[in-house]
């Protein structure tokens, strides 16, 4: 094993996430606190669907932070972000650097996770790149949209044999509008030659398809 893989993320100084002590402001991490680190992970491999939600983003950021103490944050961002796990990961990073503590190591972190679970649901949703039904859809969109603070207006282009050729977020408005512009949607349909096409707009808080 290299000196890397021994020394692992608790103790990492300059990975991916790293960040310095002038861009995450969390709590200092204590000598006992690296026990509860550990005993914490212990939980999570043993059993990690009774991991709590505010556990869980400690332990997230702890990748960010490894050095902090991460868990007055993550309970923060929940606090924040309506009690909500999803609400906190989907966040916008503008608004998630608005919480004290919080930079662009740890919303890294968390997007990290999103990008993530969206390509997990990918699979679902296509059989060869093709849409396989309409609730592996929903699931998909539910994901992608359902969470934000904006709405948007997507369109996913498909071919005759309902494989995707594109998913594009075509607009992005405010918290109560977005603008919708159809020559837009007709001229990529007829670039990717696109034989149907499906429009999704959603709400801030209601995904709609």
């Amino acid at each position: 094993m290299t000196s890397r893989g021994a020394k692992g993320l608790d103790d990492a100084s300059g990975g991916l996430f790293a960040a310095v002590a002038t861009d995450e402001q969390s709590t200092p991490t204590k000598a006992g606190h690296l026990g509860h680190r550990a005993r914490l992970r212990e939980r999570f491999h043993k059993e990690p669907e009774n991991v709590p939600d505010y556990e869980l983003l400690e332990m997230l950021l702890a990748m960010a932070q490894p050095r902090l103490d991460t868990k007055p944050l993550a309970k923060d961002l929940l606090k924040t972000f309506n009690n909500s796990f999803a609400d906190v990961i989907s966040a916008d990073a503008a608004a998630l650097q608005k919480v004290d503590g919080m930079g662009p190591a740890g919303v890294a972190a968390l997007k990290v996770v999103q990008e993530a679970a969206l390509r997990l649901l990918r699979p679902k949703m296509k059989t060869t790149d093709a849409i396989s039904s309409w609730s592996a859809l929903l699931d998909y969109l539910t994901a992608k949209t359902a969470y934000g603070d904006i709405e948007q207006f997507r369109v996913i282009y498909l071919d005759r044999k309902n494989k995707i050729l594109a998913d594009v977020e075509q607009q992005r408005g405010t918290v109560d509008h977005t603008p919708v512009y159809p020559r837009e949607v007709v001229k990529q349909a007829l670039d990717l030659n696109a034989s149907a096409f499906i429009m999704v707009h959603d709400k801030p808080s209601v995904a709609a398809a």
